[in-house]
């Protein structure tokens, strides 16, 4: 099982596009640098970790790299967008979250 919290201390495969941010600052983020919206409720999992948001909470897919963006919170330490790759299997899977239906 994927544990997004072990991953994040222990590769250096991933960036952090904005850090202790506000929900409204990482939608933003999210929306200006992702090719492909999605939007998920709050609570939805994504990679074993549960999405934290004011709803509808932006996921950010690039296809092309094969990363996905999406705001990360930790106690004590706010919300980061953190972009992160992943298996193809996992962008289907967080494609049919998609609340808005697009």
């Amino acid at each position: 099982m994927f544990c997004l919290e072990t991953y994040l201390q222990e590769s250096e495969d991933y960036d952090i596009l904005i850090s202790r941010a506000g929900f409204k600052d990482c939608a933003r983020v999210i929306e200006e640098n992702a090719p492909e919206i999605i939007y998920v409720n709050a609570g939805e999992k994504i990679l074993g970790a549960r999405i934290i948001g004011i709803p509808p909470v932006p996921i950010g897919i690039n296809e092309e790299k094969s990363t996905i963006l999406f705001p990360y919170t930790k106690p004590c330490y706010g919300t980061a967008v953190v972009e992160i790759p992943v298996p193809q299997e996992e962008i289907v899977k967080i494609r049919d979250l998609n609340i808005k239906g697009c």
